[in-house]
């Protein structure tokens, strides 16, 4: 990856092919380095690291529940880099799967309700 220019919002960056790469894939490009230099591409496996992605949500729900937001924080980035990890274990990106989620429910029609239950339109 060669950083071209950077500024306070965003590093604008292209990665080995030359496509343009966001701020957000940077950080997940350097999420995924971080954890293949700690052996945790190499070692690990979908499976344990869906384990501690499930510990990171229950941090998660714990800082929510007590309303810390240095904790929510912590927990939100944590889990992120959990799936970021997942996502390469599967030789996917987290752009690649949200696109997916988005592209799935884009078109959706509906609304939640007052009890948190969204209703479909038919």
């Amino acid at each position: 990856m060669t950083v071209l220019a950077t500024n306070a919002k965003a590093c604008v960056a292209y990665n080995n092919t030359g496509d343009y790469m966001s701020s957000f894939e940077s950080l997940e490009l350097e999420v995924c380095r971080w954890a293949d230099a700690r052996g945790i591409l190499k070692n690990g496996n979908p499976k344990t690291q869906m384990l501690k992605g499930v510990s990171e949500l229950g941090e998660l729900a714990d800082a929510i529940a007590k309303d810390d937001l240095n904790g929510i924080i912590d927990g939100i980035g944590d889990t992120i880099v959990v799936l970021a990890i997942v996502a390469d274990m599967y030789n996917t990106s987290l752009k690649e799967c949200l696109q997916a989620a988005y592209d799935e429910i884009k078109d959706r029609r509906g609304y939640l309700n007052s009890a948190g239950v969204f209703i479909k339109e038919q």
